[in-house]
């Protein structure tokens, strides 16, 4: 048993079926990582096809997105200026409604006063000395 040929026949015995072992135990998750390879080469492939056009149109889309805020921001600055107007107009019309009224009154309190004064009963003209002299 001390024969140092036999020990290195065993050894190499051992490490042989030890390999064979891995081996056997490795194949299959070899043939798993191949087949992921050529999976990821697929995905890798329709990425480079896909991506381009879809990043373009979100490009488009973005710059759409833009347009259609600044447009609606004019449409907003517009309908501001519109309301200004519009209330500008209501208090001029209320300021001419108030002129109006005024206006109305004075003439009213003008006939109130003419015709006070044209019914009014006048004294008669000739007595006049008379009333004062007696």
């Amino acid at each position: 048993m001390i024969d140092p040929l036999f020990w290195l026949g065993l050894s190499i015995l051992l490490v042989a079926t030890s390999l064979t072992a891995v081996l056997v135990a490795a194949i299959p998750a070899l043939q798993e990582l191949a087949r992921a390879a050529r999976s990821a080469e697929k995905f890798f492939d329709t990425l480079s096809r896909e991506l381009p056009p879809t990043l373009n149109a979100i490009r488009n889309t973005s710059l759409e997105i833009t347009e259609l805020t600044d447009d609606v921001s004019e449409g907003v600055k517009n309908a501001g200026q519109v309301v200004k107007q519009f209330d500008q107009s209501l208090d001029s019309a209320k300021k001419q409604a108030e002129n109006i009224q005024i206006s109305s009154r004075s003439v009213l309190v003008g006939f109130k006063a003419a015709w006070t004064s044209f019914t009014r009963q006048k004294p008669p003209r000739g007595n006049a000395k008379t009333l004062t002299n007696q």
